[in-house]
């Protein structure tokens, strides 16, 4: 499925779930009153997460009128902004990071799998219709490269099995686990063996 089909996709109305309109009444209880149209950004992810991981030009219209603000206003943020997917993407979005510390570590053979596994281009969504994957610039998990994010999750320490396994999980619709694919913890240094055979961080 392409991207390209996003008008066809476009639905007619939107407008937050009681669960998410709790979400946005909490949100609007940290701004005052007169600058409530900066809890924009937030409302444009509660949209985006109730959507299917993207934002439709009815949301953008909703959260327009809920904030009291041009609806023009909300699109600037959602244009400007590369984290909101105006378009339809997968259940599963894969952003591989090819910045230069990812890319000397191998990013490249990362794009050439999600080529082979999910779909030959960018933005557009697998045969399956689960997956879909895109480049992006740095992702701010350089000490841990190469690095993909899958949603809202970090998998880190990639080499090209442990990338074809996860690409693999997300088609069988049974995602791995995030986190560091060499056992690192948070942004400690790789483990090195000692003579005695423990491990140092």
């Amino acid at each position: 499925m392409s991207l390209k089909k996003v008008h066809d996709d476009q639905p007619k109305e939107f407008e937050f779930s009681s669960e998410n309109l709790k979400k946005a009444d909490d949100i609007l209880k940290m701004y005052p009153e007169k600058n409530k149209k900066s809890a924009v950004m937030p409302f444009l992810y509660l949209a985006q997460r109730q959507n299917n991981n993207w934002i439709p030009l009815a949301a953008m219209k909703y959260i327009a009128n809920f904030l009291s603000m041009p609806y023009i206003s909300v699109y600037e943020v959602a244009t400007f902004y590369s984290m909101y997917n105006l378009a339809p993407v997968g259940k599963y979005f894969v952003q591989v990071c090819t910045t230069t510390p990812c890319l000397i570590r191998g990013a490249d053979k990362i794009v050439k799998l999600c080529k082979e596994n999910i779909s030959p281009k960018e933005n557009e969504i697998s045969k399956k219709g689960n997956c879909s994957w895109m480049e992006v610039e740095c992702l701010g998990a350089c000490v841990s490269a190469p690095m993909i994010q899958i949603n809202e999750s970090y998998y880190e320490d990639l080499d090209e099995k442990s990338t074809k396994a996860i690409l693999e999980s997300l088609i069988k619709d049974k995602p791995l686990k995030p986190g560091s694919f060499r056992g690192r913890k948070n942004t400690s240094p790789e483990k090195k063996q000692l003579e005695s055979g423990e491990y140092r961080a």
